[in-house]
């Protein structure tokens, strides 16, 4: 299984945590060593190991789709306003990646990064619906080449409080391949031209750079 390198502090860290976690009870209470210690905190670095797993994905280049840059599960469909950088109507959709899910995200369009920007904010549960815009974020927007812009939007959540994200403006960039990392899950919306066709339903179980959210509409 290949691993991120966004978790290699942190596995490392678990590692020796565990490691002394392991000498404190075996010298304290040996007798409980084998029997609970040692198997509670190996399956507490699995799981800490299996946030930072890398999937192997097929890429996709299809300038007339949007490609799901999130694993988990579409939480939000909607038509709405996006007031950052666009300004005009949109249709939202909101993927929630659970602490279980695979924490890299995807660009789920080919084109140049127009606009990114960071924003300090709060830790709302990820579902909660000022979440998109109170919690801490990242903004994206890429142009394709047919000049139709996607923005994109990693959000923070209760759990997750770390969001990496690689996008510089100005760089060109290609559908399906990595652009950040939520350590520990949370929620990223897409907010797509009115008139895609929606491809996805709320519920339904998407799959980073493999499932299509929507089809754009026909210039």
């Amino acid at each position: 299984m290949k691993l991120h390198r966004e978790g290699t502090l942190i596995m490392l860290t678990t590692f020796l945590l565990i490691v002394g976690i392991n000498l404190l009870v075996y010298w304290l209470a040996p007798n409980i060593f084998l029997a609970f210690s040692i198997p509670v905190t190996l399956i507490f670095f699995f799981l800490v190991v299996q946030f930072f797993r890398v999937p192997k994905r097929v890429i996709t280049s299809d300038e007339n789709l949007v490609i799901c840059p999130a694993d988990g599960k579409v939480v939000v469909i909607e038509e709405t306003t996006e007031t950052e950088y666009l300004k005009d109507k949109r249709i939202q959709v909101s993927i929630f990646m659970s602490p279980l899910n695979v924490h890299i995200n995807w660009y789920p369009i080919s084109g140049i990064v127009k606009y990114f920007k960071y924003h300090k904010g709060k830790y709302l549960v990820a579902w909660h619906p000022k979440s998109s815009t109170d919690n801490e974020r990242t903004t994206v927007v890429v142009e394709n080449s047919k000049g139709v812009s996607v923005l994109f939007r990693q959000i923070a959540g209760a759990v997750a409080r770390r969001i990496i994200c690689y996008s510089k403006p100005g760089t060109e960039v290609s559908q399906s391949t990595e652009f950040g990392f939520i350590k520990f899950g949370s929620r990223v919306d897409v907010f797509l031209p009115l008139g895609s066709e929606i491809k996805v339903n709320i519920d339904d179980k998407v799959v980073g750079s493999k499932t299509v959210l929507a089809v754009l509409p026909k210039s």
